[in-house]
């Protein structure tokens, strides 16, 4: 490996950033230059820095090839202000899903190259993350939304001492595996066994954020007008006679039907429908994601009868025990989209 030729006032200005370098991987590099210039082989500069020593020279290749730092996209940035804030903005708009894409646009736009770990550094640098963006359903009206919630918070200030607020939603978790996040060393793979199996069940689920422990779940064959009159039916029967409840529920045509308006007549419920692709305004929705993490979130099923009885515990053994620690993860400060 050829050694690195530094004159007097390049070493000072390679000590003066290793001094004030905050990233140790930087000052990794800027050891390694300078050990080199000061005769040091590459060999030996790997054992004292433990390092490897294709790194050590990869440095130096670097070095020598002019791309130490500047070009990596390191501390300084190869793009000018005006042109930093113009593609701040562009990432912000533009969802990428490589890095390299955003290299190709910042080449045919500027006329600036980074590297992969160089531009890596600068979307970190900027406030840049790689992560999932969050699914937005498309015909969400926000102004319908807000209305909404306008009338949530008059009819919680209307409650009476044996009235309450439900939320119903149905659900259908199904026995395929179910991958998700979670922490696995680093360097090293977890693998979990998954089945492709369609099982599933279908349940109907009653919520009130004031008794989360008193969750109704029942399991039917398929989810109908049928289905919901029987839960109206049950949820008024654990209320008890008196008060009259408010149940919100999306506008599904089962929800609708006009033998459920007129159970819920019947039985003094208040039925409340909320706007159409909503479902961040029906908290009874974080139950079901609660439940996943529970029962279903990186689990292998062995059979149909494991999987359904899970499901089963989670609703009546699980969740009366962990009910009081949701109360804060299930208010009712909605967000609007």
């Amino acid at each position: 490996m050829k050694k690195i030729e530094l004159t007097i006032e390049e070493k000072v200005s390679l000590e003066l950033q290793h001094k004030d370098c905050r990233d140790g991987k930087e000052r990794d590099r800027l050891k390694v230059i300078l050990l080199s210039s000061e005769g040091w082989s590459s060999s030996k500069i790997a054992q004292a820095l433990r390092l490897h020593q294709t790194t050590i020279s990869q440095h130096i290749t670097d070095y020598i090839n002019g791309k130490l730092k500047n070009s990596s996209g390191g501390s300084h940035s190869l793009l000018t202000e005006s042109q930093t804030e113009e593609l701040i903005e562009h990432i912000e708009i533009n969802l990428y899903f490589k890095v390299e894409d955003i290299i190709l646009y910042v080449k045919e736009k500027y006329l600036v190259e980074y590297s992969v770990p160089g531009f890596n550094k600068w979307l970190h640098s900027h406030g840049f993350c790689y992560k999932k963006p969050k699914g937005k359903p498309h015909k969400a009206d926000k102004q319908l939304q807000e209305e909404f919630k306008e009338r949530y918070e008059e009819i919680k200030a209307s409650i009476k001492k044996n009235d309450d607020i439900y939320f119903m939603d149905g659900v259908h978790p199904t026995q395929a595996t179910k991958i998700t996040c979670g922490w696995i060393r680093r360097g090293t793979t977890k693998n979990v066994e998954t089945t492709g199996s369609r099982t599933r069940v279908n349940i109907l689920g009653v919520m009130s954020p004031n008794n989360i422990e008193q969750t109704i779940a029942n399991e039917y064959k398929t989810i109908n007008r049928d289905a919901v009159v029987d839960t109206l039916v049950k949820l008024r029967n654990q209320h008890g006679s008196k008060g009259e409840i408010h149940l919100i529920l999306d506008q599904a045509p089962y929800h609708r039907a006009q033998e459920v308006k007129d159970k819920a007549n019947e039985l003094n419920i208040n039925l409340i429908y909320l706007p159409p692709y909503s479902p961040n305004l029906n908290l009874i929705e974080r139950l079901w994601k609660v439940m996943n993490e529970q029962v279903r979130n990186n689990v292998y099923f062995k059979s149909a009868k494991d999987f359904k009885e899970k499901i089963k515990n989670f609703f009546q053994k699980t969740l009366p025990k962990i009910a009081p620690d949701l109360y804060g993860r299930m208010n009712d400060e909605f967000q609007t989209i």
